[in-house]
């Protein structure tokens, strides 16, 4: 049975990556798609890909309070509610020597990938507490499981965000709205910048979009607290 069909999805960051493949996604299944995205030249692209009426969005930081209010806002007005947020935007730098890393990328990580999820889920939830019903869903990523020595920060970024959604999952059950943590393995997107890495051995953004659309679409009384996945190459290890 489809669940998706007609529901308003907030989605942060969908000027790329798995935002991106989100949109596309929930739009392509009949939902209605309002995104609050970063830059204003990939939020055109997405929506010239898009091209579809059940499409908008806003430019802006999801870092910025009074952003992020008017952008909740503007989804109401545009479709008169908001059923699911996804918190997808988010920022990882590597930090493969903490002891010459500066702080600047420590307060880039945490604005966006803890007060940017805190501010989103703030105000979507102002909207669906009162209908008693909602569905936050954020990307977690198996970093906020594992640790790498190589981005401490990161990876406490994601730690971080994981024990915000744990303690929002049980403090809004009573409000039927459900809570969802996101975890993939690594994925091919602009998060690895010029890194040389398998990327073949990665996730698509499509993949994971394909798996939170499983997870929305189900039934409002079906609670999907955490879902982990990985590409299973990714998994093996390189025969010697």
């Amino acid at each position: 049975m489809d669940y998706v069909c007609g529901k308003v999805i907030f989605i942060t960051g969908a000027g790329s990556g798995i935002g991106r493949a989100c949109a596309m996604k929930f739009v392509e299944m009949g939902a209605k798609v309002f995104t609050l995205t970063l830059k204003a030249d990939e939020l055109k692209e997405t929506s010239e890909l898009i091209a579809s009426p059940n499409f908008a969005g806003v430019a802006g930081d999801v870092t910025d309070e009074a952003t992020v209010k008017n952008a909740v806002a503007s989804c109401v007005e545009k479709f008169g509610t908001v059923d699911v947020l996804i918190n997808s935007a988010g920022i990882g730098l590597a930090t493969p020597d903490l002891s010459e890393t500066d702080v600047s990328k420590f307060n880039a990580m945490f604005d966006v990938n803890v007060k940017g999820v805190f501010l989103c889920t703030r105000e979507c939830l102002k909207i669906m507490k009162p209908k008693q019903s909602g569905h936050v869903l954020t990307l977690i990523s198996m970093a906020g499981q594992r640790t790498n020595p190589g981005a401490p920060l990161y990876c406490s970024s994601k730690f971080a965000a994981r024990g915000f959604n744990s303690a929002l999952a049980d403090q809004c059950i009573q409000y039927h709205v459900k809570v969802t943590d996101i975890n993939p393995g690594p994925v091919d997107s602009n998060y690895w910048g010029d890194r040389v890495v398998q990327r073949q051995k990665f996730l698509r953004p499509a993949d994971v979009a394909n798996v939170i659309a499983f997870v929305v679409n189900q039934p409002d009384y079906v609670m999907i607290r955490e879902i982990n996945f990985d590409n299973i190459n990714f998994l093996i290890k390189d025969k010697k």
